[in-house]
Order: structure tokens, then sequence, then C-alpha cells
């Protein structure tokens, strides 16, 4: 089971920022899981959330928000941490150690996904990164796009457990996945993870910091584990083995 850093090591570096990813690097995740989404002027901007009241006291919302004006938002210290930004996907593809796996996901919950799914896979395409890198989505219609323009690229989809489970578990993750699926912790079982297996799609789950839980999700056959805490989550795992 690999680790993948949750939005970099964000319970020790504030999330989302070349810090936070590099902090993995450092704990020795086996990989990082980010967010991207398009901002105001067009730039693919790796941050999950929509408005950055929470992020940096702000009333912005990124989509809206030209890249110019975005790099003077504090996203470290209303997180408990040093002054941080948010910074470019292509930033971080460039800046990430080439051996760990990045999960890219998609932040779109529209129809319209401003271009999104393109941006990303060219970005991902240009540096070469289609080995290395999972793009995944609450929004099966961002990864229709990525089937459409770049077949190649591994698509997983995200299983929001306040949606209906079966439809989205068993009908919609199908038809847009192509090598894992992502529920929700909780929402793993023996049986679940067996019959995505047999399906020939790995398990992403999100988001375990705790190690007992995380030996049962191993022993389900989970493939990925998405925690906070890489290196701590890490060496419990070791620990009790």
């Amino acid at each position: 089971m690999l680790l993948l850093a949750h939005r970099g090591a964000s319970a020790d570096a504030p999330e989302n920022t070349l810090e936070a990813f590099a902090e993995a690097a450092r704990q020795g995740a086996d990989g990082v899981e980010l967010d991207a989404m398009v901002c105001g002027s067009g730039e693919v901007v790796v941050c999950h959330d929509e408005r950055l009241e929470r992020l940096a006291r702000l009333p912005w919302e990124v989509r809206h928000t030209p890249w110019w004006k975005l790099q003077r938002a504090d996203v470290g210290t209303s997180l408990g941490f040093a002054p941080a930004r948010i910074p470019l996907l292509e930033d971080v593809l460039d800046a990430l150690p080439p051996q760990l796996i990045v999960n890219i996901e998609l932040k779109c919950d529209r129809f319209d996904d401003d271009g999104l799914s393109q941006k990303v896979a060219d970005l991902v395409r240009r540096r070469g990164l289609a080995e290395r890198v999972v793009v995944s989505s609450f929004n099966p219609l961002c990864l229709f796009r990525l089937l459409a323009v770049a077949p190649e690229l591994r698509r997983g989809y995200l299983i929001d457990p306040d949606r209906r489970w079966g439809v989205h578990a068993y009908a919609v993750s199908p038809l847009v996945s192509s090598h894992s699926v992502h529920p929700y912790y909780e929402d793993c079982t023996p049986e679940r993870v067996a019959t995505w297996r047999a399906a020939g799609l790995r398990v992403a789950t999100w988001t375990v910091d705790d190690a007992a839980r995380a030996r049962v999700l191993e022993q389900m056959g989970v493939s990925y584990l998405i925690t906070n805490r890489p290196g701590a989550l890490r060496e419990a795992l070791r620990a009790a083995a």
C-alpha cells in the first residue's frame, strides 16, 4: 500500500503549497495528492477551496481572481504556519522529486470546467509525466473530458459519500475510471474493495491518519492511502508489522 500525502504533508506544512510537497518528500511519502483549479486569468493553480476565507481570510473566489492577485494571498498564517503562497500546478510538477506519484484532483463542480481538464492534460503531457500521474475528480464530466483529450492518462473517480452509493460506485465509476476508484475510507469494505479489484481498478482511499485503520485498509487490498501525516503513519505501520 502506497502512502500519498494529502495536499502535501498538510499536518506539518500549509496545505497545497510547495512547502507541503517538499515536506511530503522529506517524510518519505510515495506520492502526493493535490487540488487543481483554473484561476481568473486562466492559469491552473493548486488550491482546494473555491473561496479563500479559510485559507487566507480573504473573500476572493479563485476562479474569478487573476493569478497576479492570488500571489498576494498568504495561505499559511491562517492555518498556523509561516506565510506561504498558492502555487501554479506547473511549478509543483517541476519541483516534485521524480520518484513521487502525483494524484491531481480536478476541482470543479460545474458543467463548464473552464478548460481545466484540457489544461491539466497538456501540462502532464508536456512534462512526460503520464506514468506518474493519476487524475481524479468528483465530477464525472471532467473525467469524460480527460478521456476525450488524453485517453492515455490514468483516471480515478472520487466517490462522494453523500451521493447515492450504488449509482456512483458501480454505475458511474466504471464509465470514467481507467486506473482507480477513490472512496471515503469509511465506505471501504472487504467485499467492495474485492469487487473493484476484480474489475481491474486500484482503490485509493482518503483521508487516514490512524495506523490501526490503515492496517485494516491495507489488509482489504487498498492500493493508495491518502494521509495528512505520511511520515508518522509510515513509522506506525512499520512498528506494527
